[in-house]
């Protein structure tokens, strides 16, 4: 027990870049934190810790050892709470991470459901376009778009997240539709932010990849923003299907037919990914989560 208590020191000590830190979460000085690692080290024969007057850093057998605890005491951790909770009713907090669209669009509203199924879970959502690492963040629940991510986790495709392109019929009767994807380069764009930037409007034209950007009018990472000056007839926008569909059958916006195609990535099979640690499916608020939003996702999108 000593010898992990001393694990969960180096961890939390190379985590918050403080010894002073550290030992505040563990409610213990600073100097028995510091006793407690130094003596791991001494057992170890190695030195793990960089320590200076103003920070502290790992040395390159450190970086190594921090990031084998690190994922053993995750696993710890996650084997300790299936045990407690086995069987048990879903309780406790949940944290879930969603690119913000879909939170707005889908995720929030069933939220409402899930509450009145489940009352002892409290909820914690957090919208980001921002990228979220499993277990590192205290995420139990991650929501992205893109592709399964080549990493340790489960990721369950939701849906397709295929974009496409859509004009305010005012835009359209003002500046022309367009139907080759050349002819864009002559109207006005609005542009999503993703966290590396605009997102491109290219498509494939002789085995050639093209640029077939519009002119930039607007740029924001706020979908809804976008869409709302779509609706006003500010330019040609792409976002994913499920996002402009209620303005689509609504007829504020009308969807392009382009040919070739617009994509904003050269690879294809696009898709909404549920992401969650496999070791943890077992403990039941994940459980309960999991299963609640494949079945409600899947079976209306």
């Amino acid at each position: 027990m000593d010898q992990l208590r001393a694990l969960k020191y180096f961890v939390k000590v190379v985590e918050h870049g403080s010894f002073s830190q550290a030992a505040e979460l563990f409610s213990v000085p600073p100097s028995s934190l510091s006793r407690r690692i130094a003596d791991l080290e001494k057992s170890l024969g190695a030195t793990l810790l960089k320590r200076t007057t103003r920070a502290v850093s790992l040395t390159e057998i450190g970086q190594i050892y921090y990031q084998q605890v690190s994922e053993v005491l995750s696993l710890l951790a996650y084997s300790d709470e299936t045990v407690r909770n086995y069987q048990a009713t879903p309780m406790g907090v949940l944290n879930i991470s969603s690119m913000v669209g879909f939170g707005e669009r889908i995720l929030l509203p069933l939220l409402d459901e899930f509450r009145e199924l489940y009352p002892q879970i409290t909820l914690n959502i957090s919208l980001s376009d921002d990228l979220s690492t499993l277990g590192r963040d205290e995420v139990d629940l991650a929501i992205r778009g893109g592709y399964a991510p080549d990493e340790r986790v489960l990721a369950i495709k939701l849906m397709d997240n295929n974009f496409i392109a859509v004009a305010a019929p005012s835009y359209l009767e003002t500046y022309g539709v367009p139907v080759n994807a050349m002819e864009l380069k002559q109207h006005k764009g609005l542009y999503f932010k993703a966290p590396n930037g605009p997102t491109p409007w290219i498509c494939e034209i002789d085995n050639q990849w093209q640029d077939v950007s519009a002119e930039r009018v607007l740029i924001s990472n706020n979908g809804k923003w976008l869409v709302e000056k779509a609706v006003a007839g500010l330019g040609i926008l792409l976002m994913p299907r499920w996002a402009l569909k209620p303005y689509i059958e609504s007829g504020q916006l009308t969807e392009l037919t382009i040919t070739p195609s617009i994509k904003i990535t050269q690879q294809a099979n696009l898709g909404v990914f549920l992401l969650y640690q496999k070791q943890r499916y077992q403990v039941p608020k994940i459980k309960a989560a999991v299963d609640f939003l494949v079945e409600r996702v899947k079976g209306v999108y």
